[in-house]
Order: structure tokens, then C-alpha cells, then sequence
């Protein structure tokens, strides 16, 4: 499985850039793909969504779909777009640590 450096430790990740070991995950590391996905600073409101969606995969043992994620977290589809633009669903999930959410190409 390859392995990739993200915030100065070494992370296994699929062949799309998808951490494969949730428990490898930090807010740290979860900052530095923030970046890599366009995103500078992640907000509190970035980090409710992110909090959730771990969370739930935790609970559910799958990554949530964005109308899990706008239910479960109280934050609209419009500010969840707004937050993580262009495929809010995976990129909320890339920077989770979480694999890639059913559904999504």
C-alpha cells in the first residue's frame, strides 16, 4: 500500500489520496490536506462538519454521504458547499481521514 507524507509523518493512502487507517488521522493532518484541497484554514464551522463526519463513521463503520452529513450536522447543503467546494462530500472525507464515500466518482 503506498504511504505518504502529511504533516511530517508517513500516512497510507489508496491509490486516489484516501488515508486507508482512520487512527493515523490528526487535526494536523487533517489542516495539511485541507490545503492540498484549496482550503487555508479550517474554520470552527470546517471542523464541526469534520468532528461529525468522523464521528459518524465511527458509529456506522461508513463514511457519511453529504445528506447524512447536512442532517446529521446541522449545516446546510448550501454552507457545506460553500466550506468545501467542488465535491464537498469527498473532500470533507479526504480531510477526515475517512475513505471515499459511497456514491461518489
Amino acid at each position: 500500500m503506498p504511504t505518504k507524507n502529511i504533516a511530517g509523518k508517513d500516512i497510507q493512502v489508496n491509490e486516489e489520496g484516501f488515508m486507508t487507517n482512520p487512527a493515523e488521522w490528526t487535526k494536523e493532518i487533517a489542516a495539511e490536506i485541507a490545503k492540498e484541497e484549496g482550503i487555508s484554514e479550517l474554520s470552527e464551522m470546517h471542523w464541526k462538519v469534520i468532528d461529525f463526519c468522523r464521528a459518524n463513521a465511527e458509529s456506522t463503520g461508513a463514511v457519511p454521504t453529504l445528506r447524512t452529513i447536512t442532517t446529521g450536522s446541522g449545516v446546510s447543503t448550501k454552507e457545506v458547499f460553500a466550506l468545501f467546494p467542488k465535491g464537498p462530500a469527498k473532500k470533507v472525507a479526504r480531510i477526515s481521514g475517512l475513505g471515499k464515500p459511497e456514491g461518489c466518482v
